[in-house]
């Protein structure tokens, strides 16, 4: 019981504390380094698809098997493993680097003015953010928000509690390989579109739990109505859900047309209201990412304590 409880809880209590230090060695540098190598020496030629689905499977199952051997190997040095476990769920959660890199794009835009927001806003979306206004670098930010929090949050400990730290982080290995080979351009639409479907099932419940629970945690009506309006009608099939909790939730709109690597993008909008999104509406949305998390937390102690 300690060795996945105790885990779980310090490893959130230190993403809490911490968040991700840049100059601590994070292990997803390590990913990026792997899915680079192999995307240089396959990433050409014929059988493209075949090449990038190989690459994924091996990558992830490979992540999967190594983790899974070596913890079990620690159980019997239950000390260790606590450690080395815990420092796992702290380097898989995202939660406080989610909201502090956020609240850099709200403070540069109050206090430096637009194109510092702009700039800021770069750093953590890939849409193209050298002429967008106010409105819409807040809009940006809580989509961000919204989107990341089921990635980067829900989801990697909805893996933890499926598979321990070996399911976190054979979810982050794809995760990864989304973010870096999942791009439907000359360069990676054949290579990563094994990557790209199998991030998308692999998220189908998170991203859908992750919106019931911002809906659970804010007590908004209007939150769950608009996952069941708004939910499907994103171009991913998983992003729009915790999008339109929130929207719902701040009573504002999301989405739109967005320009991404010089390309303009129509994307549906994600509510109704058109309102002037306010500093006060991204402190919510702290609130809600923060409060989703501990739940989420509670929940799987909780169901490992009477259900296991």
């Amino acid at each position: 019981m300690e060795l996945f409880i105790l885990p779980l809880i310090i490893g959130f209590a230190l993403d809490c504390l911490l968040g991700d230090p840049r100059w601590l060695p994070h292990p997803i540098r390590l990913f990026g380094w792997l899915i680079s190598w192999f995307e240089k020496r396959f990433n050409q030629g014929n059988y493209r698809k075949l090449k990038g689905a190989l690459t994924s499977v091996l990558l992830v199952g490979g992540t999967w098997l190594v983790l899974f051997l070596s913890f079990g190997w620690l159980e019997q040095f239950p000390i260790i493993y606590i450690v080395i476990a815990s420092g796992g769920v702290f380097f898989g959660l995202a939660n406080r680097s989610l909201i502090y890199e956020s609240w850099l794009v709200i403070r540069a835009l109050k206090s430096d003015g637009l194109e510092a927001g702009r700039k800021q806003l770069s750093f953590i979306v890939g849409r193209d953010t050298t002429k967008l206004n106010e409105q819409q670098i807040r809009t940006a930010v809580l989509e961000t928000m919204a989107e990341n929090l089921s990635d980067g949050v829900i989801a990697p400990l909805f893996f933890y509690a499926l598979g321990g730290v070996p399911g976190l982080f054979a979810f982050k290995m794809v995760s990864t390989l989304d973010s870096m080979i999942a791009y439907k351009n000359e360069r990676f639409k054949s290579y990563g579109w094994f990557a790209a479907r199998l991030d998308d099932v692999l998220n189908l419940i998170p991203a859908r739990l992750t919106a019931l629970l911002m809906v659970l945690v804010s007590l908004s009506w209007s939150g769950l109505t608009h996952i069941f309006r708004y939910g499907h009608q994103h171009a991913s099939p998983n992003a729009g859900y915790p999008e339109s909790a929130l929207a719902g939730i701040l009573k504002c709109r999301f989405g739109g047309p967005n320009v991404y690597h010089g390309k303009l993008v129509e994307k549906p909008y994600i509510g109704h209201h058109e309102k002037q999104i306010t500093t006060r509406d991204f402190w919510f949305a702290a609130y809600v990412n923060t409060a989703t998390t501990v739940v989420m937390v509670v929940v799987i102690v909780l169901g490992y304590l009477f259900l296991i």
